[in-house]
């Protein structure tokens, strides 16, 4: 499959996709990079191993169906099958993904369907888990929908909160298993599609 990864910060699920790619982990190969902030080390990572990186962001047009339009062009000229987004904090319109429907995934650092939905990213969904006094928290993949971290789920990884925990603490946890579990899911919808044609 070819992949677009989407990201708006630093893209450490993305090197961990490319470091899968590398070892075989997983037959897709990430195309193109795009990023709605022009100085995210997602793009540089993507410049370091020769992949297209493309800074677009809906700010740089005057309407949303522009941005759409334009994102959608590159989706079709890089001939996209799956989209990942990797820490990006926009949410993507409803054309875009009805397009792609069952093409687009996401990461959650949570046990969705708790503390997910707009606004529950980083390390206000760490401090809300502790705050719930919660034992356990995860990792989430899952298909994109119309709503925010509502889509099917593809796979999840639970792992205890110790005793002292805080949310940079567990935070850091949990992002090396993003860094395993995001290829796992990959692979799963690549063996899927295998499967089924």
């Amino acid at each position: 499959m070819n992949l677009c990864v989407i990201a708006s910060g630093k893209g450490s699920n993305l090197k961990a996709i490319i470091k899968a790619t590398e070892k075989k982990i997983i037959d897709s190969k990430v195309v193109v990079v795009i990023s709605n902030n022009s100085g995210s080390e997602a793009l540089q990572t993507a410049r370091q191993n020769k992949i297209p990186a493309i800074h677009l962001s809906a700010k740089l047009f005057a309407a949303q169906a522009e941005f759409d339009s334009a994102l959608l062009n590159l989706l079709k000229k890089y001939k996209i099958d799956l989209i990942v987004l990797a820490g990006y904090l926009k949410k993507l319109s409803p054309i875009i993904v009805k397009r792609y429907k069952n093409k687009i995934i996401n990461i959650h650092p949570a046990l969705l369907p708790d503390f997910g939905g707009e606004g529950m990213f980083g390390l206000k969904v760490h401090q809300a888990v502790i705050d719930s006094g919660n034992k356990i928290s995860g990792v989430t993949v899952h298909f994109v929908d119309e709503e925010y971290d509502k889509g099917k789920i593809i796979l999840q990884k639970k792992i205890n909160i110790k005793k002292n925990e805080d949310a940079v603490s567990l935070e850091k946890r949990l992002r090396r298993i993003e860094h395993k579990i995001y290829p796992e899911a990959i692979r799963l919808i690549e063996d899927g599609i295998k499967g089924s044609s």
